[in-house]
């Protein structure tokens, strides 16, 4: 199972997958400018949350993540990818 579907939500995948994710710097800067413009209490605490959770992996972990935008049937248990 990737990092992404051990560590993040359909919402922060398909949050992360629209900014610059070619490093997780990049992708944090990104998420803090674009957080000064978000005003919806849900979205702020994804952003939040994404946040939190890029800071607590590690640049090897970020590289194994796979962008893509998500789907909620991704994230069921058992297998991932419905094999």
């Amino acid at each position: 199972m990737t990092i992404a579907l051990d560590k993040f939500s359909t919402e922060e995948i398909n949050l992360m997958s629209i900014f610059d994710t070619a490093t997780r710097e990049s992708l944090r800067n990104d998420l803090v400018k674009a957080l000064h413009d978000v005003y919806e209490p849900d979205m702020i605490e994804i952003f939040g949350s994404t946040l939190e959770k890029l800071d607590n992996i590690t640049d090897e972990d970020f590289a194994e993540i796979g962008f893509y935008i998500a789907d909620d049937d991704m994230f069921t248990e058992g297998d991932a990818f419905g094999d």
